[in-house]
């Protein structure tokens, strides 16, 4: 149920990411005139004058809007997860031979002890390594 709605929500917040690059790129600059270079149209505040919103710039809020509930709802989501550790914690586990006697000790050899002692616990053991 849960990844199912996650999923609703991540194509929700990617359609309105869309919807927003592309109001966007569809409006109108403030300084796309020819007259606004030459003085024509400042009406003295210090970003020009700001008429009225149109209908690009509300449905643009609109959609971020939209983003950002969405954002809100998969970060929600997401906090309710257990957490994972890594990709390797998914895999199935390894068969592995169990480790001989000998070749604990061998591993597990005193610093000061012989090279010696060692060679001959490890040469003591009878399974073949792969």
């Amino acid at each position: 149920m849960q990844t199912s709605l996650s999923t609703l929500v991540m194509i929700v917040q990617v359609l309105s990411a869309l919807v927003i690059v592309g109001l966007v790129l569809l409006q109108h600059g403030k300084g796309a005139d020819m007259g606004a270079s030459f003085g024509s149209g400042a009406s003295g505040s210090l970003f020009g004058a700001t008429g009225s919103s149109n209908f690009l710039s509300k449905s643009t809020g609109v959609a971020v809007a939209v983003f950002f509930i969405a954002t809100l709802i998969l970060t929600s989501l997401g906090a309710n997860k257990a957490p994972s550790v890594g990709v390797m914690d998914n895999l199935p586990a390894a068969k592995t031979a169990p480790a001989s006697a000998a070749s604990v000790a061998a591993s597990v050899a005193p610093v000061g002890a012989p090279e010696s002692a060692s060679v001959s616990a490890a040469s003591q053991t009878t399974e073949i390594p792969k």
